[in-house]
């Protein structure tokens, strides 16, 4: 009875880590609205929130080894609770960040890799990587009920009651982890400080660097942060690019410390020998592209479809649900097909149809996105993370030995929300950076307006910060902007509004162009995902996962 007892509580859980953030998602601009917020402080409160787990996930693993998975569980859980208690009750950005990006990502932190680890020491063989497939079918399901279920509570209630409900659920699971078997901790590790803040940090700083350069610019400085009425841009260089190199070379520091460590004999906080494995680097290099793609999309489309669009989250989750089709089907597919064909086959099937659907999702975005071809590529987007969900856990976990999995439980969500992460940041920053751009443009190219308008228009909105606005507000903006002669001033705003509406179909297609680009570079270090049919023993399928 415990064998099935324990994959449920843990595809609860799991069910519960997916459906967070695209609960968010979908219902951005009412929770932007509900906060007295904007577009762009949500971006960086789902952005830090899949920061936090990237950052910390190495230790919440080590964690895991030091009191014991379960024990690790079962507290995340709490920590998890909490954070979802606070996010339901919060009244302003700041109190969301903490409730829902930090404390709420510290529990999952605990959650995760537990999942991952919980699942390899209970089941073995055959069942092992049924439990695994079980997981990536759920996976699938919480992405395609998230859109649906953040929709009609956000459209007919209040995005709040989510939250709420994953506090209740969670206080169910820590009950029910007395059911799920644990080996013994080990009492031997230790946690290295300087490694946690290392990691972290150098994360923290390449992630925010990128979140700011819609404002502060990738190289020339924009709108640099001031300090004192001085401008911060050192040679004339954006504050970006500092930071950026900073938090490659204080990760650079991490990987030398953690060899370091291993050297002297001392624990390291990531054994960087792991990622040497073959089919364990092309497993996470697989999470990270599968995750950068599904949250550029999951951020720019639902944007797009209620800022510019003026749709309400319940429509935008109908309109996110082909992906969710297609996740959910191809999920159970992969998994039909894990004892057919081998992980390679499948996965980088996976990695091909994801890549052509998001080009099919390219070339079919329209001005209102309503044309079938964008939801079939909604629907081939989602097929093909559906096979890469089936597989990737199962190739990562088998990859290594029992000891290690928890370690490299850590490392999968590292690499998955690391992934969620830059997804949101780099998308979503190219996005509405062209969006502001293009308005601007908008503004200049727009011959019935004088020169002094456009002048005035532009400096208004220097002055505010270009808004993520519809093509009917930016006509609006512009018959606003104060001071400007009448003549010509109708036509040209209906000009500005022509023109910024073009500007938002080609800012949605570049950001995603983005996405496939990375899926395309996926595709090619993939090769080294195990070639061999999975077979039934333990022997068989650690055989299946390192062997070529």
């Amino acid at each position: 009875m415990r064998s099935w007892s324990v994959i449920v509580i843990l595809a609860v859980s799991q069910f519960v880590m997916v459906l967070d953030s695209t609960v968010m998602n979908v219902s951005i601009s009412v929770v932007a609205a509900d906060l007295d917020t904007s577009i762009t402080g949500m971006q960086a409160a789902i952005t830090f929130y899949a920061l936090t787990m990237a950052a910390f996930m190495l230790t919440g693993g080590k964690l895991g080894d030091l009191m014991g998975r379960a024990r690790a569980f079962k507290i995340g859980a709490v920590i998890y609770g909490i954070g979802s208690l606070t996010t339901a009750l919060s009244p302003n950005l700041t109190v969301l960040m903490l409730g829902w990006s930090l404390v709420e990502g510290l529990g999952a932190v605990l959650v995760i890799p537990a999942i991952a680890s919980l699942a390899a020491i209970n089941y073995t063989g055959k069942a092992r990587v049924t439990a695994f497939s079980v997981l990536g079918a759920v996976t699938g399901l919480a992405a395609a009920v998230g859109p649906l279920l953040g929709g009609l509570m956000t459209t007919y209630a209040s995005w709040r009651y989510v939250f709420v409900a994953e506090t209740v659920v969670m206080v169910v699971v820590l009950f029910a982890a007395a059911l799920i078997h644990d080996v013994e901790r080990d009492r031997d590790v230790r946690i290295d400080p300087l490694s946690v803040l290392a990691s972290s940090g150098g994360l923290a700083l390449i992630v925010y660097g990128v979140l700011q350069s819609k404002t502060w610019g990738w190289l020339k400085p924009q709108h640099p942060p001031e300090v004192g009425g001085t401008e911060i841009a050192p040679l004339g260089v954006s504050p970006v690019a500092y930071l950026l190199l900073i938090g490659v070379v204080v990760l650079w520091l991490f990987v030398d410390r953690q060899r370091t460590l291993a050297r002297t004999g001392r624990q390291p906080l990531l054994r960087v020998e792991l990622l040497r494995i073959p089919a364990l680097r092309s497993g996470l290099g697989g999470f990270l592209a599968q995750y950068f793609a599904i949250a550029a999309l999951f951020f720019v489309v639902p944007v797009y479809l209620q800022t510019m669009l003026g749709r309400d989250a319940l429509q935008t989750g109908v309109k996110i649900l082909p992906l969710s089709v297609g996740l959910v089907l191809f999920s159970v597919l992969g998994s039909w097909l894990t004892a057919r064909r081998s992980a390679r086959f499948i996965a980088r099937g996976g990695q091909i149809i994801m890549a052509l659907g998001v080009l099919f999702v390219i070339a079919a975005v329209g001005v209102d996105l309503r044309s079938v071809a964008f939801a079939i590529g909604m629907f081939v987007v989602g097929a093909g993370f559906g096979l890469l969900a089936s597989q990737l856990g199962n190739v990562n976990m088998s990859a290594v030995e029992e000891k290690d999995t928890s370690e490299v439980g850590g490392l999968q969500g590292t690499f998955q929300n690391l992934g969620s992460s830059f997804g949101t940041a780099v998308a979503g920053s190219v996005f509405i950076l062209l969006l502001s751009s293009g308005f601007l443009s908008a503004v200049g190219n727009t011959e019935s307006l004088s020169a002094t308008e456009q002048q005035q228009i532009t400096s208004t909105v220097d002055d505010a910060g270009v808004p993520i606005i519809s093509a009917d507000q930016a006509r609006t903006l512009v018959l606003d902007s104060g001071g400007l002669d009448s003549g010509g001033l109708e036509s040209g705003a209906q000009a500005v509004s022509d023109a910024y509406a073009d500007a938002q179909v080609a800012a949605i297609q570049q950001a995603l162009f983005i996405v496939f680009v990375l899926l395309v570079l996926a595709l090619l270090f993939s090769k080294n995902l195990p070639n061999r049919v999975v077979t039934h023993d333990d022997d068989d399928a650690a055989d299946g996962v390192t062997g070529t």
